[in-house]
C-alpha cells in the first residue's frame, strides 16, 4: 500500500512538472477555446459531406437514400484525359506563383528594410499593399487593358522601343498565358507577403549590423550575411504551409482569360469541378476531385515538414 501511494505521487508531481507551463498561460488557452469551437463547426464539421465522393448524390436524396458507388467516381477522375491537363495547368502555374512569389516578396522586403527615410519607407509600403485589397475582377480588366492589342501600352511601349514590329495579342498566345497570370499575382500580392519578413527583419539584433559594418561589411554583405540567416526560419515556415496550397493556382484570372486557345493551358482543376462537376449537378465529382487536392496538399505538408526537420531542424510539428 505504502508503495502504491509512493508512486501516485511521484506521478503527480511529475504531471504537475509537465503540466505548469500549460497552468501558466491558462488564460490564453480559454481565450482560443471560441476559435476551436469555430474552426471544428466550420472547417472540420463539413468534412462528413466527403461521404458524397463514394455516393451517385443527388440532393434531393440526401447522404443516406443516395446509391453508394464506391471509387467510381475516382476512376472517372482519374480516366479523364482533361482532369489530368487541369492537373498539370494547375501545377504549373501554382509553381510559379510560388517560385515567383517567394523570390519578389523577399527582395523587395530587403529593399524597403534597407530604406532609411522612414516616411518614404511607410509612403512605399503603403502603395504596394494596396493592389492586395483589389478584387481580382478589377485586375483583370486592368491588365485586359494593359496588354490589348489594339491600343495596350504594354504594346506601345515595346513598339516605341523598337521591341517589336507589331502588336502581340498576348492574352490570346498560350506560351504567355502562364507567365501572365504569374506575374499578376506578382503585382498583387508582393507588397503584402512582404509584410511579414519585415516583421521578422526587424526581430534582428541591430548589433550584427554594426559589426559587420566595423568589419567592412557593404549593404549586399549585411543582406546576405545577416538579414537573409536571421529571417531564414521565417522563410521554411512559410514554404511549409504555402505549399499546403500547392494545387490552388486561383480560379478569377484562368476563368476570365481561359477562352478560345489558351484554354488547353488556363482550365485549372477548380474550373474542370466547374464544369463538369457542379454545372452538369455532379456533385460527387466535385467532392472527389476536393478530396484528391486535399490528400496532395497533406502529402505536401507532412513531405516538407519531414525534409525541414532533417535539414534545417526547423518544422511546424
Amino acid at each position: 500500500m505504502t508503495v502504491l501511494k509512493s508512486k501516485l505521487n511521484m506521478f503527480m508531481m511529475s504531471l504537475q512538472r509537465k503540466l505548469k507551463p500549460y497552468l501558466a498561460q491558462k488564460s490564453l488557452f480559454f481565450m482560443i477555446i471560441p476559435w476551436m469551437i469555430f474552426t471544428f463547426i466550420f472547417s472540420y464539421l463539413p468534412l462528413t459531406g466527403w461521404i458524397m465522393a463514394f455516393q451517385n448524390f443527388r440532393p434531393g436524396k440526401g447522404y443516406w437514400r443516395s446509391p453508394f458507388v464506391g471509387f467510381d467516381q475516382f476512376k472517372f477522375l482519374f480516366s479523364e484525359p482533361g482532369f489530368w491537363r487541369s492537373f498539370r495547368n494547375t501545377l504549373g502555374m501554382s509553381t510559379m506563383n510560388l517560385i515567383f512569389s517567394f523570390v519578389f516578396a523577399i527582395g523587395f522586403a530587403l529593399l524597403l528594410n534597407e530604406v532609411k527615410n522612414t516616411y518614404f519607407k511607410r509612403t512605399v509600403q503603403t502603395i504596394s499593399y494596396l493592389p492586395h485589397f483589389l478584387s481580382w475582377i478589377i485586375v483583370c480588366g486592368l491588365i485586359s487593358s494593359i496588354l490589348s492589342s489594339s491600343d495596350g501600352a504594354f504594346n506601345n511601349l515595346l513598339m516605341w522601343l523598337g521591341i517589336i514590329d507589331r502588336p502581340i495579342l498576348w492574352l490570346g498566345e498560350p506560351k504567355y498565358f502562364w507567365w501572365i497570370v504569374a506575374f499578376a499575382n506578382v503585382w498583387k500580392e508582393t507588397g503584402w507577403n512582404s509584410i511579414i519578413y519585415l516583421a521578422a527583419m526587424s526581430s534582428i539584433d541591430p548589433a550584427l549590423y554594426e559589426a559587420c559594418e566595423i568589419d567592412g561589411g557593404s549593404r549586399y554583405r549585411k543582406m546576405w550575411h545577416i538579414t537573409l540567416p536571421g529571417i531564414r526560419q521565417t522563410i521554411l515556415v512559410l514554404l511549409i504551409m504555402n505549399l499546403g496550397w500547392i494545387l490552388n493556382a486561383g480560379f478569377e484570372v484562368q476563368y476570365l482569360f481561359g477562352r478560345g486557345v489558351v484554354m488547353d493551358v488556363s482550365e485549372t482543376i477548380d474550373i474542370f469541378v466547374l464544369k463538369y462537376g457542379i454545372t452538369l449537378g455532379n456533385y460527387s465529382l466535385a467532392t472527389a476531385a476536393g478530396i484528391f487536392k486535399s490528400v496532395i496538399s497533406i502529402i505536401m505538408i507532412v513531405t516538407t515538414n519531414y525534409l525541414s526537420g532533417k535539414i534545417e531542424e526547423e518544422r511546424l510539428f
